[in-house]
């Protein structure tokens, strides 16, 4: 059992009838396996077979719990079948085999279901599975001691091994063991729901949310988003508080130009088009724009929505304030998509990187002189954030740092040494923590 090899392949969902919960048991084990043996992204894996089973909103909340959870707590999993599977049957022999055992022990140690249920709906899984329907013996055995001896386990399980090798030692070499720890801690825990309001009056409207700061909230147990009050009136959007934080490097741009780069799912857009700026949102696939235009159709809000290579694509002319939030590794939202230490690897890093250069050069080319450029990543990877800007200044010696301040973000710890904004997953834990950002400010001499 490995999440860096890949299984074989899974049965979609059928149209038996179910046992309670089965089938969004079925649904969850198609996402997982798609992640496990596709390096798909469980939001992909999700939707397409969430599509496919039909689901009630509650059985697909069940399904995106099983998971989600699974992938967040895979380390663990993983090593506590190994002490009662020594030796993994062999995928293209087991078929889902030991999907069905990890779901069926996060079932049983991380979200609390009834061990006759879990079992019994693993038992139902593997006779679904052609393959796996051989190892029904197994798969009800070992089930049945995760259910008795698991939970001593998992309490002494080393909760690193929820972070892959690759990632782990990155993060010692970067933070430190206490930091790496903290980070892997705070990816453990279900994020809550963060909104940026477009008025602060829309505050009304959740008594019992937490104030993060003006216009901003924190949800707790939000169930359908699309059922709270005031998503059909538009009067706020979804954000993590950290990814509220990089557009506000650019100042007031009320009434200016503004070129969003990379501009998808639209947050950015979003908090720069209700602050009156003229935004003119730039992203390469279209169907990740026309997430943008509905989004901003919602809020009843404007900008100009443009498919394009950034990289290749230029306005008529230089904008006094380009905004980049470049494509990257993500993960500073491992909290948010526990897959993604999973379906990425080292390798990504460079690759990249590569690209992040290549789309901030051609960022500053549409800064206007005197204008001001504000580069952003979700990662925590310095190779991605800092090692970044330090190589661009280098090169381009018509554009410098300007130093954030507290006032611009809110916190003083979200400030790095060199005048970056820098955010942790296990920052503001008290609350709830944050996606782990990197920004930096840079300004066009004239």
């Amino acid at each position: 059992m490995n999440g860096r090899r890949a299984p074989s392949r899974a049965p979609a969902p059928n149209r038996k009838t179910d046992i309670a919960g089965l089938g969004a048991r079925r649904a969850a084990l198609a996402a997982i396996s798609d992640v496990l043996r596709k390096r798909r992204p469980l939001d992909v894996a999700l939707e397409q077979a969430l599509a496919v089973a039909k689901l009630d909103t509650r059985d697909a909340g069940f399904a995106r719990a099983i998971a989600t959870e699974t992938l967040r707590r895979f380390g663990q999993l993983d090593s506590i079948l190994r002490h009662f599977v020594p030796k993994s049957p062999p995928p293209h022999k087991a078929g889902t085999t030991m999907e069905i055992l990890l779901a069926g022990a996060c079932e049983l140690l991380f979200l609390d279901v009834a061990p006759h249920a879990a079992v019994d709906a693993a038992n139902h899984l593997a006779q679904d599975d052609s393959k796996a329907v051989h190892f029904k013996s197994l798969i009800n055995a070992v089930l049945r001691r995760v259910s008795r001896e698991g939970k001593a386990l998992a309490e002494t399980t080393d909760q690193a091994l929820n972070t892959p090798d690759w990632l782990w030692r990155r993060w010692l070499a970067d933070f430190g063991a206490e930091g790496a720890g903290s980070i892997q801690t705070a990816h453990l825990s279900i994020p809550p729901l963060d909104l940026v309001l477009k008025s602060n009056d829309a505050a009304t409207l959740f008594p019992d949310a937490v104030a993060l700061a003006p216009g901003r909230l924190r949800l707790g147990n939000s169930g359908n988003v699309e059922a709270l009050p005031g998503f059909h009136d538009g009067v706020w959007w979804v954000q993590d508080f950290a990814a509220s934080l990089p557009a506000r490097l650019l100042g007031d741009v009320a009434g200016a130009r503004v070129i969003d780069l990379c501009a998808a799912p639209g947050g950015k857009t979003a908090q720069l088009a209700a602050a009156g700026a003229s935004v003119t949102a730039v992203d390469l696939v279209p169907e990740r724009l026309r997430m943008v235009e509905e989004n901003l159709a919602r809020l009843r809000l404007n900008a100009e929505c443009i498919a394009a290579d950034a990289r290749d694509w230029r306005p008529t002319s230089p904008a006094p304030f380009v905004f980049l939030d470049a494509p990257c590794t993500a993960t500073g939202t491992i909290r948010r998509h526990p897959d993604l230490p999973w379906i990425k690897s080292a390798a990504d890093i460079p690759a990249c990187e590569s690209l992040q250069s290549e789309l901030l050069s051609a960022a500053a080319d549409m800064t206007a002189p005197g204008g001001t450029l504000v580069y952003a990543v979700c990662s925590l990877e310095p190779e991605e954030g800092v090692d970044q800007i330090e190589a661009f200044l280098r090169t381009r010696t018509d554009f410098t740092r300007v130093p954030i301040t507290a006032d611009d973000v809110f916190e003083s710890a979200f400030v790095s040494s060199a005048g970056d904004l820098r955010t942790l997953p296990y920052y503001w834990h008290d609350k709830g923590g944050m996606d782990g950002f990197y920004a930096a400010r840079l300004k066009r001499s004239l």
